[in-house]
């Protein structure tokens, strides 16, 4: 079999489900055991030995973003490869400490841990566990769906304001001084004043500058996160949304690469796997933990084939963990704020705002809004707020969508919105209304505003009203009264209400609510067209169309 052209070891989708099945579809690493390919061994060691020379400083570095102790970033390396490796669906996607996570940690941990190492710990472990809880129960619900809360928008924005808190809270450890700010705003106005005070002795650095200094040795043992009752809503939170951002990264990352490498990834079980790694690091002593877009292109471009690499790349972590943690212990700290401060470069999309700006403003006010919110009020407010005001935006728009009253226009074919064509042409007794949007609860009243404003506002008497409902995706209880009583009113006036091009799955809908019994099956129309010709048959209208005089 040629090794380009393997792809996964999923089974053949028609093939019975055996419980073997069954357990891979949950555990995919139990069936690459079981299949894996030996001509990929040499391939995935090679890769394995290439990756850990980004492994071990970015992890440690994003460690300390976050807050914590160096060397427990390698412990959120180690772990999670591990358990993604058994878990985890897709072939080649790395996880480990996540420079996008790094804020929301360092937000949660530094005020709660009141400068205790061992609690940063402690509270790190819970975030990761509420986040791997938060993705397992995720996925097994198959609510792998809520990672579209996540906008373009507001992930540009939140990428590009995690970018500026990070790179402020490095910049004094890369010029070797410290500020006593509390949030981004004022550490930033401290870094600028002990800069041009001289806080900073730039001779003083090429002779001198601080290090790592020594890190434990041996294996990260397991323990059971403990900390105070009065913290444990706010990690909660905390973990929650580095949950949302994890699996939001994890979903866009997962599906690029299964199609780079034609596997069939599913997003409910990259949740799962993604849970798990998370879970089984916070029982290590590491904390939250995503995908990285900055590591799987190394382990891809290194000729990764499985999970397999990941595994090489921890056990070499570890046995430097374990038998020589004392080559670590002169890298200055002042290199790992410069790798902190380049993956925070690296992490903005400025161009992708700049894009957003040029084709739909609003929502670049959103994303700089959010990038706003995470730099004045923090990671986690930030991006709540940001979430917030997206879904009221949403909401906002199909309550008051887009509505028009439809013109036959001249040597155009088809019905025309009359606010574009203001010189097209009505049919006289006839009213065609588009609503472009489903009805529901919030907007119900609103269109039955528009569709009477239509009515009246019409040159001639009208005789039918149809409703152009392609756009109509779904009714609710509310919108079917609010259509009885339309119906009502309109028929007082002398006024049938008609439908045209309606969806069938609204139309059984309106047959759940009696509106098709009640308005008439013979006021349901396939095309807008077969409603018009109808209308003129049944009421001897004088109409000659442009397409009929040809």
């Amino acid at each position: 079999m040629d090794a380009d052209n393997d792809t996964d070891t999923v089974e053949h989708p028609n093939a019975p489900k055996t419980w073997w099945t069954k357990t891979v579809a949950w555990i995919p690493g139990l069936g690459v055991v079981r299949q894996y390919p030996i001509h990929w061994l040499k391939d995935d060691i090679i890769a394995g030995i290439v990756l850990v020379t980004i492994l071990v400083p970015v992890g440690i570095a994003y460690s300390v973003a976050a807050g914590l102790p160096p060397v427990y970033g390698l412990y959120a390396t180690i772990i999670p490869l591990f358990a993604y490796a058994l878990f985890g669906p897709s072939r080649i996607m790395v996880l480990g400490p996540d420079s996008a996570l790094a804020a929301v940690i360092f937000a949660v941990v530094v005020p709660l841990s009141g400068g205790s190492p061992e609690k940063a710990v402690a509270l790190a472990g819970v975030m990761a566990v509420a986040a791997g809880l938060t993705c397992l129960l995720a996925g097994l619900a198959r609510l792998g769906f809520i990672t579209d809360l996540l906008s373009k928008p507001i992930r540009y924005g939140y990428m590009n304001g995690i970018a500026l808190v990070v790179i402020v809270s490095q910049l004094p450890v890369l010029f070797g001084f410290t500020v006593d700010g509390g949030g981004t705003p004022t550490r930033a106005w401290e870094f600028l004043q002990a800069l041009l005070n001289g806080q900073t002795q730039f001779w003083s650095l090429l002779i001198g500058v601080a290090v790592l200094g020594l890190l434990p040795q041996g294996f990260p043992s397991f323990a059971f996160p403990v900390i105070p009752v009065s913290d444990v809503l706010q990690v909660a939170v905390g973990g929650v949304v580095a949950a949302l951002l994890a699996m939001s990264e994890t979903s866009v990352l997962s599906r690029a690469y299964a199609t780079k490498t034609g596997d069939k990834v599913s997003a409910n079980r990259e949740m799962v796997g993604l849970g798990m790694a998370n879970l089984a690091t916070g029982f290590f002593q590491g904390f939250p933990i995503s995908s990285s877009a900055s590591r799987t292109p190394v382990a891809q471009a290194a000729g990764a084939r499985s999970q397999l690499a990941n595994v090489v790349g921890a056990l070499l972590v570890l046995v430097l963990l374990v038998y020589a943690p004392e080559l670590l212990h002169y890298l200055p700290d002042t290199v790992l704020a410069a790798v902190v401060i380049a993956s925070m470069i690296g992490l903005m999309e400025i161009r992708s705002v700049g894009r957003i700006y040029r084709m739909r403003p609003a929502e670049f006010w959103l994303s700089l809004g959010c990038s706003a919110g995470i730099v004045v009020l923090g990671p986690i407010q930030g991006i709540g707020l940001a979430v917030l005001v997206a879904l009221i935006s949403f909401l906002w728009e199909s309550w008051r969508p887009y509505s028009a009253v439809l013109v036959r226009v001249d040597n155009l074919k088809g019905y025309h919105d009359v606010s574009r064509y203001p010189h097209g042409r009505r049919i006289p007794g006839l009213v065609l209304f588009r609503w472009d949007a489903p009805l529901f609860f919030a907007n119900a009243e609103l269109f039955q505003e528009r569709a009477l404003a239509a009515v009246s506002s019409s040159p001639t008497p009208i005789r039918w009203l149809v409703v152009a409902a392609e756009p109509v995706t779904g009714i609710d209880v509310t919108a079917a009264d609010m259509l009885l009583e339309l119906d009502d009113r309109l028929a007082s006036e002398g006024v049938d209400l008609v439908f045209a091009e309606m969806k069938d799955p609204v139309k059984d809908q309106m047959k759940q609510f009696g509106l098709f019994k009640k308005v008439g099956e013979a006021h349901f129309f396939p095309t807008i067209g077969q409603a018009v010709s109808s209308y003129l048959r049944t009421h001897n209208i004088p109409w000659v169309d442009w397409e009929q005089a040809q």
